[in-house]
């Protein structure tokens, strides 16, 4: 027992005898698993990463949001337009306004309608904002006065 070395009675093998099958110290380290600093930076990384696309999510709802609400708001000054140009009477000189319902909403329309140079040209401004006061769409155009 005095030639053998103590660590091989509990099944450790000396620094040297690794070396010699190729292993060195910090390799044979990294074989038993990751230690607690490297868990932490990963779970660091990850966080930062999940974080960033909690935010992303966050924006990519709000825009669809702004998005639907811009698209139903034009939807609602084209119809308005379309009133206005089909009508065989121009629209009065001045502003009007109304609600209209459309996409299960309420829609606050403003149209204005005023002279230009010419005088057989009307121009009409719309704008349409929802129940909230948010904008919803602009729209001018013209018209024959008749």
């Amino acid at each position: 027992m005095l030639g053998r070395n103590r660590s091989a009675e509990h099944g450790f093998t000396s620094l040297k005898r690794s070396a010699e099958k190729g292993f060195t110290s910090m390799a044979r380290s990294a074989e038993h698993g990751f230690t607690l600093i490297e868990m932490m930076v990963a779970l660091a990384v990850f966080s930062l990463v999940a974080l960033a696309l909690l935010r992303l999510d966050g924006a990519t709802l709000k825009n669809a949001t702004e998005i639907e609400t811009r698209t139903l708001g034009q939807i609602v000054a084209n119809n308005i337009a379309v009133d206005a140009l089909t009508d065989p009477v121009p629209p009065p000189f001045g502003k009007s306004e109304g609600v209209v319902d459309n996409g299960g909403r309420k829609w606050r329309w403003v149209r204005t309608a005023t002279r230009t140079a010419d005088v057989r040209i009307v121009r009409i401004d719309i704008s349409v904002a929802d129940e909230n006061g948010r904008p919803g769409a602009a729209l001018s155009m013209a018209r024959v006065a008749q």
